[in-house]
This record gives C-alpha cells, structure tokens and sequence, in this order.
C-alpha cells in the first residue's frame, strides 16, 4: 500500500529587518510577500543599484580632481563619499543577484554592510576639517566643482526617493540605506555647492570650508547608525 504524501507546503515569506508597504515601522520583522511584483521590484533595485554606482564612480573622480586642486576639503571629503556610495551600491547589487534576492540573512547582512559604509570615512572628513581650521587653510575656487554639486543636488534625491519606495516594497532596510546614503549626498553637495559659492564671492569665509567638511563627518555617523539597526527603512 503506497503512503500518502503529504500536502504541500505553502510558502512561508522570509522575514525582513526594513517594514513593507502598510507595515508599521515599529513592527520589524513583517514579512514581505515574495510575488512577482516584489521579483520585479528587486530588478528595479538592482538597476538602480548599477547606475549609481556609475554616476558615483565619474562623481569622485572629477570631484576628488577638483576638490584636490582647489584644497577643498569639503569638495574632497564629498567626492570620497563618492567611492563610500559607491560600495553601498554594490552590496545593494550583491544582496539582489541570484538566490540571494530571497535570503534574509543576506538582507541582514547587506543592511549591516552598507552601516558600515557610512562609518568608512568620518575620521578622515573630520581630522582634515580640523586641521584646516587650525592652521587656517584657504581653499580655492572650483568652477567645475560648482556645476558637478548642482548636478549632484538635483540628480540624487531622484534616486534616494526611488530607492526608498523600492525599499519599503521590497522590505530591504539595505536599499533604504543605499536611497538615504543618496540623499545624504544630496543635502552635502548642498552645502557644499553653498560653501564654494561663498569662497568664491567671499574668499574671508573659507571657514565655512572645513566647517561642512565637520558637518558630513557627523551626519555619516549618525546615518550609519541609523542604518545598522534598520531605521532608514520607514
């Protein structure tokens, strides 16, 4: 007498550190629902993931140039945050190719990993802003420099608002750190473009310089934390 076989078991959603649509952001661990629409979501992601890890790679070149030659640290320390974007990128890339796209613990781990990136460059933004401040370093004008952060101003917050609806569709805390790292981007090339355009009008206010270069070093800090434990998603 052949056995019974048993029914078939249906698909049990593999539960995420970031919130899904309608989820309450004070509820981790709502499980995403992985159908189609979230398949095609997570394409878009890695797509998206893939054209800004080329606009942040041509970003830091030209901006590290600039930035470099104009004795900017603020200019330097935003286009090195380039290469910081740049990795988040390529952990969001890593989290959404093959039979990872369904792992939650490769979510866990590409939200810890694109925390750590936000980490990467503080100490370097900082010690350089305060030396600049202590022996009272002047930067230079940069007209490249300018058009690159206006661009920068008005292309990022694209692509973290994009990113940051993907997210919540997707219950990715790591694509929520990447649109949110896209944001910070923005808001530093602000002020960034703020300061150049002081300089260059004011060169008595090179202050403002070293003071912005202080001011990223503190956001990253925070936003990494934030994207350690899985805030960035709500």
């Amino acid at each position: 007498m052949t056995a019974a076989r048993p029914a078939r078991q249906p698909d049990i959603p593999v539960l995420d550190a970031c919130c899904p649509p309608g989820g309450s952001c004070t509820e981790p661990g709502t499980p995403a629902v992985r159908d189609a629409g979230w398949r095609r979501a997570a394409r878009l992601a890695r797509w998206l993931a893939w054209a800004s890890l080329a606009w942040m790679c041509t970003e830091g070149a030209i901006g590290l140039w600039q930035g470099l030659a104009s004795g900017s640290i603020a200019l330097t320390g935003w286009a090195l945050g380039s290469a910081v974007e740049g990795l988040a990128s390529v952990i969001v890339i890593w989290r959404f190719t093959g039979t990872r796209a369904l792992s939650g613990t490769a979510e866990r781990r590409a939200q810890r990993a694109v925390a750590v990136s936000f980490w990467l460059l503080a100490p370097y933004i900082a010690a350089e802003s305060v030396r600049d401040l202590v022996i009272g370093h002047h930067s230079g004008t940069t007209v490249i420099g300018i058009a690159l952060t206006a661009v920068a101003v008005a292309v990022m917050p694209l692509l973290g608002r994009a990113k940051h609806k993907l997210a919540a569709r997707l219950g990715s805390a790591a694509t929520a750190g990447e649109g949110t790292q896209n944001y910070l981007c923005a808001a530093q090339a602000a002020a960034v473009l703020a300061g150049l355009a002081i300089i260059a009008a004011w060169p008595g206010g090179w202050r403002i310089d070293p003071v912005i270069g202080l001011g990223i070093a503190a956001v990253a800090v925070r936003e990494g934390i934030r994207s350690w434990h899985g805030d960035d998603c709500c």
